[in-house]
């Protein structure tokens, strides 16, 4: 985790329904770059650092490949000051029977304090949306970029995991796009001017404005009706947002049970795939003892799952239909004062409600990391690049997509943006050239000039 000690919400970061259980999945997804670079690196003891660890899912599946390895790791975590999981203390315990894993509690952005001596590889899994909302935004980023070269081996490796922004040139492409759901307006209503009023955003120009309109008439996002549709002109990173946050939010009002039902998101009964490349699957739940769910929607619940063990599945699209309309009045009495709703929706907006995800495109993260990364320091003359093609993509969060595409009429990609980037000498004109042409088929060309300028002048 990474964040300020008077915006970073440690006790909700901490607790733990989100941190041992929420953020502690994807472990091989978080450690499948980590693994990569280990099999590039020579060193006879390579030393691992990783940023915010959470739950201690990537510690977890780390554990596991130090067992097959024939040299030993080190292993050092660094989190956040406060925040505390009890499956990250299993898992360092894990870690420690087959290789040496320490904890460090301190902020990312100090880094190159906390580690004194250069490591071969860093990885950081959700963690850089953190630095920007928490940690001072493009410059907190920037800093982050400036530092990590004088902390990593020349060859070392960082290693990136975070959310996929656009397929666009720029977050701030204005783009129209309409919604009829009750539920998302409901959203947009609640969620939208808390956002742009407290979170930490880039749409503060005045060509990022919001316009929302219904029945022709440009309506205030604060005002709308959710039993309009709307047609809304705003920033591409501003729509991306807001399907993110609408995710996050569904899925902490879902654990907390406060609807009625509480879905399995975790473990082998979360992955009950009816067609894993379309995104379907089946949903198994439990019902709770929320006095909130009216008995008729609870019965109407019942009447299209299947009894299963002690609890019930249902068809996976079923269920987000019904949990939208649960949702929707879920939001509404939270609106309206209701204690119970009320307090659900304050505790995400309090966790999760400002922070932006999409903070940069993937043409501006790979051109940033250089550029900024090749200005650390005067007497430090290296590069952050992916020097392979297979070492940039993305993976898709095929249930959410399949959501999305039934609630928007046009959603914006869900998924994870994985780079693994190699700490390149410029003197490594061979190295330096297989990076340069790997960006050429990613970035545009304003982008590769700035990177050649950048290099040559530091060369």
């Amino acid at each position: 985790m990474i964040g300020t000690p008077n915006h970073f919400a440690h006790e909700h970061k901490s607790a733990a329904t989100y941190l041992d259980v929420a953020a502690n999945d994807h472990g091989d997804e978080k450690g499948l770059l980590v693994h990569r670079a280990l099999q590039r690196i020579e060193s006879a003891e390579p030393h691992l650092v990783e940023i915010g660890p959470g739950g201690g899912a990537a510690v977890e599946f780390l554990a596991t490949r130090a067992a097959k390895e024939p040299r030993p790791l080190q292993l050092t975590l660094l989190e956040a000051p406060g925040v505390t999981s009890t499956s990250l203390t299993d898992a360092i315990d894990r870690f420690n029977a087959v290789g040496s894993c320490v904890l460090v509690h301190g902020w990312a952005q100090d880094i190159g304090r906390l580690v004194r001596e250069p490591v071969d590889v860093i990885s950081a899994s959700a963690l850089m949306h953190e630095v920007y909302s928490y940690g001072g935004a493009y410059s907190g980023l920037h800093t982050m970029m400036r530092t990590l070269p004088t902390v990593l081996h020349p060859y070392g490796y960082f290693v990136y995991r975070d959310v996929y922004a656009v397929d666009a040139p720029s977050l701030h492409e204005r783009v129209v796009q309409s919604y009829s759901a009750q539920a998302w307006l409901q959203f947009w209503r609640m969620f939208v001017p808390h956002y742009l009023r407290e979170g930490t955003h880039p749409y503060h120009h005045h060509d990022d404005e919001v316009v929302a309109r219904q029945n022709s008439r440009i309506v205030p996002v604060a005002e709308l009706d959710s039993r309009v549709c709307a047609v809304i002109e705003a920033p591409v990173g501003l729509f991306r947002e807001v399907q993110r946050h609408y995710i996050t939010c569904r899925d902490h009002a879902w654990r907390s049970g406060v609807l009625g039902f509480r879905p399995v998101l975790d473990g082998p009964l979360s992955g009950d795939w009816i067609d894993f490349r379309a995104g379907h699957k089946r949903v198994h739940y439990a019902l709770t003892e929320s006095e909130w769910m009216p008995a008729m929607r609870r019965a109407n619940l019942l009447a299209v799952s299947e009894p299963f063990g002690d609890h019930h599945v249902i068809d996976g699209d079923i269920f987000d239909a019904v949990s939208d309309v649960a949702l929707m009045a879920f939001m509404a009495a939270a609106e309206q004062g209701d204690d119970d709703c009320a307090r659900t929706w304050d505790s995400w907006l309090t966790r999760e409600g400002g922070e932006t995800y999409a903070y940069l495109t993937l043409d501006e993260l790979l051109s940033s990391f250089a550029v900024h990364s090749i200005e650390a320091h005067p007497d430090q003359d290296a590069v952050l690049m992916p020097v392979s093609a297979d070492d940039v993509f993305t993976r898709d969060r095929r249930y959410y997509n399949r959501f999305l595409a039934h609630r928007l009429p046009n959603p914006l990609t869900d998924a994870k943006q994985m780079v693994l980037f190699q700490n390149i000498p410029v003197s490594d004109t061979n190295t330096l050239q297989r990076g340069l042409a790997t960006l050429q088929t990613i970035c545009s060309k304003p982008t590769l000039a700035r990177l050649h300028t950048a290099i040559h002048w530091r060369g």
